[in-house]
């Protein structure tokens, strides 16, 4: 599924950024994520 796959790829590269970065990546990820397990239903 497209939006997993995109979720995911963005915690890419997390151990290149510092620590306090990450939240948000995690952040953005847990939001597509959500929203990709949401639009199951609709398919």
């Amino acid at each position: 599924m497209a939006g997993i796959d995109d979720a995911l790829a963005g915690l890419d590269g997390l151990d290149g950024l510092d620590v306090v970065e990450h939240v948000a990546r995690f952040d953005d990820a847990h939001t597509a994520l959500t929203a990709a397990l949401s639009s199951i239903d609709k398919v």
